[in-house]
């Protein structure tokens, strides 16, 4: 099973911020379906599920209508001039009064938090009022805060550090188109083709020029938008407590035909980077030629039986007797059995 499966059921209840980071070449809003459609049609289930639509309508989310499971508020109408409503002190009171049931199962969802700052206008202001949010969700046993966002984005790495939560699964979606670019400008295929440390220090700086991605995909070569329904998926996993601590990062893949999370190997436009070239088996001779170069199994057979021309036969040769050197000097040469040297004044 792939880590991505794992961090969106959340049964440990591990890790209560999830952040869903899209940007302009790829969305990350079919993950947020399914977490949804997750919560909403799962049978058995008591669990609270708290919509906030500040940037997409409740449609581009959810199929179904509210219900009991399902509280949608729909605030994209909520327009800076147009609109005195202080969303988030509104926002958090919500949430407050959902969680006041401590054995109730809840998701809050907000999409997105960059709108909600667009709409307030200050950073500090925003980040206390999801500061407050994150703060009653981990005092609950079991709930979980979700936000999207969109980068390139100013919120993002304030809420990314461990000062926000000590514990952080963020999933980061990126086209496939960069996955292409890394391997045939870098010459960099994905891991295992390529050792792990050196494709991330060419992958991370690479993938964080965003206007570069963008043109990968809306250029002259790019496809023009990106793919929903087959992205590549970053995972940073964040443990805060016990004794895992430390930072996960990981690269896996989202089909909508395979059901969601799957290995970045099984994604259709990635497949003839990640497979391994199969060798190519060297050009046979004796093919096409208008005379026969083989042998029958009959003929192998009698050419086996054929002795070979050797008096040992393969074994050694055993003698006792000594070895020696025989010489026959000829007419030129030059024997003399005094010292060659004795005309050197040595």
């Amino acid at each position: 099973m792939v880590l991505l499966t794992s961090i969106l059921k959340d049964e440990s209840h591990r890790h209560p911020l999830l952040i869903l980071q899209s940007s302009l070449a790829q969305t990350s809003l079919p993950i947020l379906r399914d977490v949804l459609a997750q919560g909403s049609s799962s049978k058995g289930s008591n669990r609270h599920n708290l919509l906030f639509c500040f940037l997409y309508h409740p449609s581009s989310l959810v199929d179904t209508k509210p219900s009991d499971s399902l509280e949608v508020h729909d605030w994209t109408d909520r327009i800076p001039g147009y609109n005195d409503s202080d969303s988030r002190a509104e926002l958090l009171a919500i949430v407050e009064k959902a969680l006041e049931v401590p054995s109730r199962p809840t998701t809050i969802v907000i999409d997105s938090a960059d709108t909600l700052l667009e709409d307030n206008t200050s950073l500090s202001a925003t980040y206390i009022c999801l500061s407050k949010v994150c703060e009653a969700v981990k005092k609950h046993s079991d709930a979980r805060l979700i936000l999207h966002s969109q980068s390139p984005s100013s919120l993002l790495p304030v809420i990314a550090q461990t000062g926000f939560s000590s514990s952080l699964a963020h999933v980061v979606a990126h086209p496939p188109a960069l996955i292409e670019h890394i391997a045939t400008e870098f010459l960099m295929p994905p891991p295992p083709l390529s050792p792990l440390p050196k494709f991330w220090s060419v992958f991370l700086p690479v993938s964080e020029r965003v206007h570069d991605t963008e043109r990968l995909v809306f250029g002259s070569r790019g496809e023009g938008s990106g793919n929903p329904s087959e992205f590549v998926v970053e995972l940073i996993v964040r443990e805060g407590a016990g004794r895992k601590r430390g930072v996960e990062r990981v690269l896996e893949g989202w089909s909508t035909a395979l059901g969601g999370p799957c290995e970045l190997s099984a994604l259709e436009t990635l497949k003839h980077l990640t497979k391994r070239k199969k060798e190519v088996a060297a050009p046979d001779p004796t093919q096409n030629l208008p005379f026969n170069l083989s042998l029958t199994s009959s003929q192998q057979e009698s050419r086996a039986q054929v002795p070979l021309p050797y008096a040992h036969e393969g074994a050694p040769i055993m003698s006792n007797t000594p070895a020696a050197i025989f010489y026959d000097p000829d007419s030129a040469d030059d024997i003399d059995d005094d010292d060659p040297d004795e005309d050197l004044d040595i």
